[in-house]
């Protein structure tokens, strides 16, 4: 067991019987950089697998997820690869931050969780949930709870028998310095119980 899990099963009843009733959550894990966040940008507000079939056509389409290709097509033409309006604007957002360098992906590893997020929220499209799983997956950040995933929110009101966003807060507040691994337990939870599994693409 790694020190996270460890701190929080001995700190959070909740969590240790969720621990104990499932085991080992799943860790994600994804490569940093422009694909990465084109893929959380069209999962925003859908289901993974509905996200994984965008992005799979979206792909067969373009061919590598690069801002050069994005950058050949509209708005309207990005439609037509299953990506709505709202989503096409945002990777074209992120396109032109990449091209004209206001925004170097490459060197975000080597600032601290606040500066990425300044960074990252300057592109339009790219708001909290999104600089959040991308902290979690692709750069291994500890502390980070999404508050904006339906799925966390929803298992925190299950487990916790709280409403308002302040319970929430509050909730996880005592977590901290492990956030994350609370996050993935939490995640394990929500999909176990509706016989799910991860889907990883």
């Amino acid at each position: 067991m790694n020190d996270s899990l460890e701190y929080l099963i001995k700190k959070d009843e909740v969590l240790k019987q969720a621990y104990c009733d499932l085991g080992d959550p799943y860790i994600p894990c994804r490569p940093e950089g422009f694909e990465t966040l084109c893929k959380l940008i069209i999962e925003q507000q859908v289901s993974l697998e509905s996200a994984k079939a965008c992005f799979k056509n979206l792909e067969a389409n373009i061919g590598n997820i690069i801002p050069e290709n994005i950058l050949k097509y509209s708005i309207e033409e990005l439609r037509t690869f299953s990506i709505s309006k709202q989503k096409a604007s945002y990777l074209i957002a992120l396109s032109n931050a990449v091209v004209e360098k206001t925004l170097n992906i490459e060197n975000l590893s080597l600032l601290n969780d606040d500066e990425i997020r300044n960074q990252l929220i300057k592109v339009k499209g790219i708001g909290n949930w999104t600089i959040d799983i991308y902290l979690m997956f692709c750069l291994q950040s500890k502390d980070i709870i999404p508050l904006g995933d339906i799925a966390v929110v929803n298992t925190i009101k299950e487990l916790y028998n709280c409403e308002s966003l302040e319970e929430i807060k509050q909730v996880s507040e005592s977590w901290k310095p492990y956030r994350s691994m609370a996050t993935y337990l939490l995640w394990h939870y929500y999909l176990t119980k509706r016989n799910r599994k991860p889907i990883i693409y």
